[in-house]
């Protein structure tokens, strides 16, 4: 699959040529040349547009880290190596899942839009200092969150499919032992990807064993929640609050009964901010071109038969 070193590697960058990923691709030993021409695709637009490949295409990068609206679209085979951006955008994203928690647990967002004084608020606020926080899904994203958590005071407890440690986390846990973690925690922040295995991992169920002080905070996919079960915990008091990145629909609709609670923040899906997406891509896509001519194993190597 590989070129030899000496020669540019072909690649095509479509829909449209973007400076930050063909900057990448040459100063990795690639040229840009037209997609009939090229050996690689690189990706950036939406699944439904997706064009036929030709059969010299041997390897295709998308932009994006989930990729079910490709295998949606049939867009996916086993003919060619996929990458995707699984890990790229994990820095904005922990950052945005800090500044979620902490809008949600210290009142800010309550305070910004009560529009007066409001002494109630006080005896709702809590500090990240001694509580414990569980990162469900502790890849890229919560490797970078962990240390940002840390740094704050709290305890985190990394839960992944392996229960392999996650460095600076307090303890890593399987997934297996979910509902003991959720019994534990304080706070929650979801940063799995979506699977048939994840869908609707928040539900009526699991949200009972969250404290009433618990926030759930979500910038992976809106399917891990179970939306209509969050509304119902959040009206009752099960939880203190959710702050969600991400929801399913995306967008809620306008007269989605969510939007009315006043413990509840939505962000739109700005966690990773599309005009900075090619600007965070391109030193990830710079290493898997050189290790492509070098015939290294890529990063973010799709599994054909999943939804990453």
């Amino acid at each position: 699959m590989t070129a030899p070193a000496q020669t540019p590697l072909p690649v095509a960058i479509e829909p449209a040529h973007d400076p930050h990923l063909v900057d990448a691709v040459t100063s990795a030993g690639g040229e840009i040349v037209p997609l009939e021409e090229a050996r690689v695709l690189v990706w950036i637009g939406e699944p439904n547009d997706f064009p036929p490949l030709p059969d010299a295409i041997d390897w295709v990068a998308l932009k994006t880290a989930g990729i079910e609206g490709f295998r949606a679209a049939g867009v996916i085979d086993d003919r060619r190596c996929w990458t995707n951006a699984s890990g790229f955008y994990a820095a904005g994203c922990a950052e945005h899942a800090l500044g979620l928690l902490l809008a949600g647990i210290r009142q800010i967002s309550a305070a910004v839009f009560s529009g007066h004084w409001d002494q109630t608020l006080p005896p709702k606020v809590q500090t990240l200092r001694g509580a414990t926080v569980a990162i469900i899904g502790a890849g890229g994203i919560g490797r970078e969150l962990t240390p940002r958590l840390t740094a704050c005071g709290a305890r985190v407890v990394a839960v992944n499919r392996s229960g392999t440690a996650v460095e600076g986390a307090d303890r890593t846990l399987p997934v297996t032992q979910l509902r003991q973690v959720l019994t534990d925690a304080d706070h929650v922040v979801l940063a799995a990807p979506a699977t048939a295995q994840t869908r609707h991992l928040i539900n009526d169920d699991t949200l009972a064993l969250l404290k009433p002080h618990s926030w759930i905070v979500n910038v992976a996919r809106g399917p891990l929640i179970d939306q209509e079960a969050l509304g119902r915990a959040l009206r009752a008091g099960i939880i203190a609050g959710a702050a969600l990145d991400v929801t399913d629909p995306e967008p809620p609709a306008d007269d989605d009964p969510l939007w009315s609670l006043p413990n509840l923040i939505v962000t739109p899906h700005i966690a990773n901010p599309s005009p900075g997406l090619t600007r965070e891509m391109a030193p990830w896509l710079a290493e898997n071109v050189r290790r492509f001519r070098a015939g290294e194993e890529l990063i973010s190597v799709v599994d054909p038969a999943s939804d990453y």
